[in-house]
């Protein structure tokens, strides 16, 4: 677990210094320096790509983590990454063709409600190429253990650009029109960045010859294709959807709430760059007993962390909307519900490695489209009735179910859960902290209200989880920090 520990705390460092900025940005300078509906339509685009680069990826940066460590020699090596950098440039020339012949009746679809989307129906493809190339070769680094440059560039590098841009709108620089185009460029200097580093960490050759075992390669990746599509789908349906109920302007107040609960993932985010391929080489090397003791360890650390951001967010986030524009309203079930479902995916761990990494990863595709159809009719029904909140609780429904099959299913096919007696114990803790504080504010200016509340909050947190040894890894940790170990 050394290269683990080492790599997901720089890992966290990254992601949390990247979420901060990225609070920056959505929390007051989107909400300051953009009106409402050009707030709405940024929002919109990115999720609209969301669901378009994993069908261009093809599911090859799953598949490079899956089969790049069962090549033993360099040509095998060349061949397979050769395949798998033109398996998504065949997609996206097919996507491109098809989008560039229908593309009058695509702006049709935006003509009655929501006209400010019409100019930048283009960027949803460019920004979906970017990404799916983007996560390509950062699995191509991953692969090499090396996943701290590609996480900077995932976390810091686009939100940073984005700042700039932000205040040269605000200082006149730049229009609001040339920001969005600015933001692609960003995107597409990224790639180029996470490309010339990954052809350094391996002097690649392209090789047209396909890999001795190309067909399963391709069938597993048409596979995971669809399982990511459908995962990515649960994530962005419900701001897509939004847009068709609601006006645009919804789109960034819902992504607002949205986006505080979704600083859950940071855990699990940055853990995920190392033990994804971690988990891939202890399934190739059928190493079970190591598998196991990843899976829950990963589990209850992931769990034990999020937790506590579950708990600072859901009791810090009334004084949080005092410091935002009025016009942004806080809708509280949205951020406990999708804080909910964030929560539920931390505690899975290393789940989706086990099973991506498998040969019982095409059971998930199964389960992933029942699901898929399921929260589309969820939003379909719940969003008309209860407006944003009702996309929350749709996203809630269908992730919770989702991620109770995969559990059923590692166990069911590997006889292992991630579950133990201290996982109960910080379930009783986040329960009983979330009801004692939420309710509870210093009469002060929000954000030292924000600061006092969080420092009390979590010195006891921390303090419970160590004398109780919740986590054997985190107390080995924390007794470092004296040492400064």
């Amino acid at each position: 677990m050394g290269i683990v520990v080492n790599q997901s705390i720089k890992n966290v460092i990254i992601t949390c210094v990247g979420f901060g900025i990225g609070a920056v940005n959505t929390l007051f300078l989107f909400t300051k320096f953009l009106e409402e509906e050009y707030y709405g339509l940024v929002s919109y685009l990115f999720s609209a790509s969301n669901l378009i680069w994993p069908l261009m990826a093809f599911g090859v940066h799953n598949t490079i983590v899956k089969f790049y460590s069962s090549y033993t020699n360099s040509d095998q090596q060349n061949r397979f990454l050769s395949m798998m950098l033109l398996l998504p440039l065949c997609i996206a020339v097919f996507i491109g063709a098809i989008g560039s012949a229908l593309y009058h009746y695509i702006l049709d679809f935006f003509k009655d409600d929501n006209t400010i989307v019409q100019p930048y129906v283009w960027t949803i493809y460019v920004l979906a190429i970017t990404l799916s190339y983007f996560e390509i070769f950062f699995a191509w680094a991953k692969v090499k253990l090396k996943s701290v440059f590609g996480n900077i560039l995932k976390e810091l590098f686009v939100r940073i650009g984005t700042m700039i841009l932000l205040l040269f709108v605000y200082f006149k620089v730049i229009t609001v029109q040339q920001f969005i185009y600015g933001i692609i460029v960003v995107y597409i200097l990224r790639l180029l960045m996470m490309m010339l580093y990954a052809f350094t960490l391996y002097k690649f050759r392209f090789n047209f010859s396909l890999p001795a075992n190309h067909i399963a390669v391709f069938k597993y990746s048409l596979l995971i294709l669809l399982a990511g599509s459908v995962a990515t789908l649960l994530i962005d349906l419900d701001k897509t959807m939004i847009e068709r109920y609601l006006p645009i302007e919804y789109v960034a107040k819902y992504g607002i709430c949205a986006y505080i609960a979704s600083v859950i993932i940071i855990p699990s985010r940055a853990m995920h760059q190392i033990t994804y391929p971690l988990t891939a080489k202890l399934i190739n090397e059928k190493s079970f007993k190591q598998l196991k003791e990843l899976y829950k360890k990963s589990s209850l650390n992931l769990f034990a962390i999020s937790g506590l951001l579950f708990v600072l967010i859901i009791c810090n986030v009334n004084e949080l909307f005092r410091l935002i524009p009025e016009e942004y309203e806080l809708f509280i079930w949205v951020v406990l519900l999708i804080g909910g479902a964030k929560l539920f995916d931390n505690l899975l761990g290393n789940n989706n490695s086990i099973l991506f990494n498998s040969d019982y990863y095409r059971l998930i595709l199964y389960i992933g489209i029942g699901m898929a159809v399921l929260a589309f009719l969820l939003n379909w029904i719940c969003i008309p009735i209860f407006g944003v909140t009702g996309a929350a609780i749709a996203t809630f429904t269908a992730v919770f179910c989702y991620n109770l099959s995969k559990v059923w299913m590692v166990y069911s096919k590997f006889k292992m859960h991630p579950f133990s007696k201290e996982t109960f114990s910080i379930i009783a803790l986040v329960i009983v902290f979330t009801l004692g504080f939420y309710f509870w504010d210093f009469q002060f200016h929000p954000i030292l209200n924000i600061v006092i509340k969080s420092i009390i909050i979590g010195a006891i947190y921390i303090a419970l989880l160590y004398f109780f040894r919740v986590s054997k890894d985190i107390n080995d940790l924390l007794k470092k920090i004296p040492r400064g170990a």
